[in-house]
């Protein structure tokens, strides 16, 4: 069993042996059943389609909470999330999810925002968002590297994959604004993101997917805090709820702190 409550907030487990989200025996909380993501929804987006080391790649409770809080959670319009990615390769590329975008929020110009929190394990958070002249192209390629305790934003306008380059259980959480569908055909059409991440004898290395046009560098950047939004290391962000109904307004209400997104973005640009 692995203990998750420290970190999260939440006296709950994975159980690798029943691939399972439990609580601690007493605990009115719940974790539904899981989507699971197999290799052959993923065929599209990998490094090497014809791979078939795993099956079950990764899995996603959406809508995890305590009974106490879920009223609250689904009146305000979040949504708190556990998704747990297992360890290996297809092939030589380290697992990883299929990767999406966010839609706009109807009239703001800004698409939703998302945060994440590593409970356990290392990854590896891929961010590229969409040239804003050119269809087809990217701008920006960042790779964020996070471990128990970090948080990781994803600002507006950026699509993101999440990536398991170590050889334990990844867990993370994340909230996110309920009730929108997140976009997966721009990443799917093209074969991928931006970067595979691969196992090679020399260790990790990304190379570039050719499906992209035009693709810029990848940045590597270390995880930047944001006090503004409360994104600190080590609080949970499901005691920060708790402890603050409005604390993650901005994931709601984006168009209210464009400039601390601008902000945060020109920060991880001059990494």
């Amino acid at each position: 069993m692995i203990d998750l409550h420290k970190q999260s907030g939440l006296p709950m487990l994975w159980d690798p042996a029943a691939k399972q989200i439990v609580f601690k025996e007493g605990a009115e909380g719940r974790a539904p059943a899981p989507d699971i993501r197999r290799r052959q929804d993923m065929v599209e987006v990998l490094y090497d389609r014809q791979a078939a080391d795993l099956d079950e790649l990764y899995y996603m409770y959406r809508g995890v909470a305590l009974e106490a809080d879920r009223q609250l959670i689904e009146e305000k319009g979040l949504r708190y999330d556990i998704t747990v990615i297992v360890p290996g390769t297809l092939g030589p590329e380290y697992v990883k999810t299929a990767g999406h975008y966010h839609p706009e929020k109807p009239g703001t110009g800004l698409t939703y925002p998302e945060v994440y929190e590593v409970l356990h394990g290392r990854a590896h958070y891929l961010l590229q968002r969409p040239h804003p002249e050119h269809p087809g192209e990217l701008d920006t390629v960042i790779l964020i590297a996070a471990k128990p305790g970090d948080k990781v934003l994803i600002p507006p306008h950026f699509g993101h994959i999440t990536i398991n380059p170590g050889d334990d259980y990844l867990i993370m959480s994340n909230w996110v604004a309920d009730g929108f569908a997140s976009i997966y055909d721009p990443v799917r059409e093209a074969g991928g993101g931006a970067y595979f991440e691969l196992h090679t004898a020399e260790g990790s290395a990304f190379e570039a997917n050719p499906n992209y046009r035009e693709l810029p560098p990848l940045r590597r950047c270390p995880v930047t805090p944001v006090p503004q939004l409360n994104l600190i290391t080590g609080f949970p962000l499901y005691r920060l709820f708790q402890e603050n109904r409005e604390a993650l307004n901005f994931l709601i209400h984006p168009e209210n702190y464009a400039a601390v997104f601008e902000n945060y973005v020109r920060e991880l640009l001059a990494c």
